[in-house]
């Protein structure tokens, strides 16, 4: 996963001379200016154009923020949950109006194609739903006569204030997993947007003001590593929750645990997609293709390295460059664009450096894409699909996250041997196998290391009333992400034991 608290590639803006629009933070029911010096550039990565300036806001903004919040809490937490689901409700309809204009946004900042902008806002609104459900997700539970004439219950109450820093690779659907959730449960919130993709949750932040929220109950800061500081150390923040990369999300959870904070904190993937040699190729090639380059690699469930089992490797490996290098690179905005660019013009070279490093390391370069380009968006931050074939799990290209268009595969003799290969890796976000054994896969299934997992399926992306959230060095923390989860993360469990005279 990408690191949130990177700059937006762009230089440094004073807040004087811009005429591209300036992005406010959204603190106690206001738009308000930032106290920031600096500003970033947010560009449109199909054009290379700059189409906004964002904050890089100050620790002052977080805490203006959590004061809003903290105030605004005891009256929200003690607002009937069916009160607060309403408001949801409202959010979703809301959202369900605004689809297009959404998806169009996320294209724009993201470079993601429409339809998968499209697709992301749906799982965004999914967690929505589910969090609408809250009435009865919340419900605790009890027992009569633990003794003689002694009752004992169990509620759920909100935990405090919370916050959420987002990655920049879905904009509007991260937050989602959160915010919903948060409410609900009876908290206030605050989001931290990725400074390169802060256009879509300033949309949904004024579509929020229509839900007739309190103020403060929901707070948008904008900023960069002092504001992820700032959420981490700060004592009237009661629990964190973070996606990116993994060394920064090792950070925030041992910083803000530290600080006696509740953190989830998603972290970075290294993806394997094994195909066994009964696999359906013409239908499983195409989901893997998907899986590999869909986002332009740009996801933490996205496939990274394709174990092709015995017979199954050159099959395997030349319709996954047919497929590849048949894909059409462009503007996500463009019709019949089936991969758009990437993030930035950096993370474009170096997703070309993983590529070289590959060429360098002895690995077989089926397919290169460094050299493409889309002619009439010359200004753009594309880079065509790569396949390696011949990767060992020792090579860079095998081990290190591209978070890029880059496939590498790696035969395997065996479905153990594959295994094994996951086995050895630090990360388990998310695998996947194909075949047509129900043995192989109920097997694969059991003993895979990730803790989201596919049968034939090639993003295992859970549906948001299951939680979401990988193993090992994926994930920090003991609650995932949406689903019930979700509620338990947001809620502390109170006892009472109750006896009567």
């Amino acid at each position: 996963m990408p690191d949130p608290t990177l700059a937006a590639r762009g230089p440094l803006q004073t807040q004087t001379g811009a005429d591209v629009p300036r992005l406010q933070n959204f603190i106690g029911g206001r738009w308000v200016e930032s106290t920031a010096s600096h500003w970033l550039d947010v560009h449109n990565p199909a054009l290379g154009s700059v189409i906004a300036k964002v904050p890089l806001s100050t620790g002052r903004d977080l805490d203006a923020a959590v004061t809003a919040a903290r105030q605004a809490f005891p009256n929200w937490s003690e607002t009937p949950p069916v009160v607060r689901a309403r408001t949801m409700f409202r959010f979703k309809a809301l959202l369900e109006e605004h689809f297009e204009e959404l998806a169009r946004i996320v294209t724009t900042e993201h470079g993601k194609t429409i339809d998968e902008s499209r697709g992301s806002v749906r799982r965004g609104i999914e967690c929505v739903e589910v969090a609408c459900g809250g009435p009865s997700l919340l419900m605790g539970y009890g027992l009569e006569n633990i003794a003689t004439s002694i009752d004992c219950t169990v509620m759920r109450q909100a935990i405090g204030v919370t916050a959420a820093i987002a990655p920049f690779n879905f904009p509007a659907m991260v937050t989602l997993w959160f915010l919903p959730f948060a409410v609900v449960c009876g908290n206030t919130f605050i989001v931290k947007p990725s400074e390169q993709v802060p256009l879509s949750q300033q949309r949904m932040f004024q579509l929020l003001e229509q839900c007739d929220l309190p103020p403060g109950v929901v707070n948008l800061v904008n900023g960069g590593r002092e504001v992820v500081e700032a959420i981490c150390d700060h004592p009237g923040i009661k629990g964190v929750s973070f996606v990116g990369s993994t060394a920064v999300a090792r950070t925030v959870y041992q910083r803000a645990t530290h600080a006696g904070k509740r953190c989830q904190a998603l972290g970075g993937a290294k993806n394997f997609v094994i195909v066994m040699p009964d696999a359906d190729l013409d239908r499983s090639i195409p989901i893997i293709t998907e899986s590999f380059y869909g986002c332009a690699g740009e996801r933490c469930l996205a496939g990274s390295v394709l174990l092709p089992v015995g017979s199954a490797h050159q099959p395997a490996r030349d319709r996954l460059v047919d497929a590849a290098a048949a894909l059409k690179v462009g503007d996500g905005l463009a019709p019949g664009v089936t991969m758009g660019p990437v993030i930035s013009a950096t993370h474009r070279d170096k997703v070309r450096g993983y590529v070289a490093r590959g060429v360098s390391e002895g690995a077989s370069l089926a397919l290169d894409g460094r050299g493409t380009t889309v002619p009439d968006r010359p200004e753009g931050y594309f880079i065509g699909p790569s396949v390696f074939d011949a990767v060992s799990p020792e090579m860079v290209i095998g081990r290190e996250e591209i978070f890029g268009p880059v496939a590498a595969v790696c035969p395997v003799a065996s479905l153990d041997d594959a295994i094994r290969v996951m086995e050895l890796h630090p990360n388990a976000n998310a695998t996947s196998i194909f075949t047509s054994s129900g043995k192989a896969a109920r097997e694969f299934s059991h003993k895979a290391t990730a803790s989201m997992v596919g049968v034939n399926i090639g993003v295992a992306a859970p549906m948001a009333y299951f939680p979401f959230g990988g193993a090992r060095d994926s994930f920090f923390g003991d609650l995932k992400v949406h689903g019930r989860d979700a509620f338990d993360f947001y809620t502390d469990k109170k006892v009472t034991i109750t006896r009567w005279f």
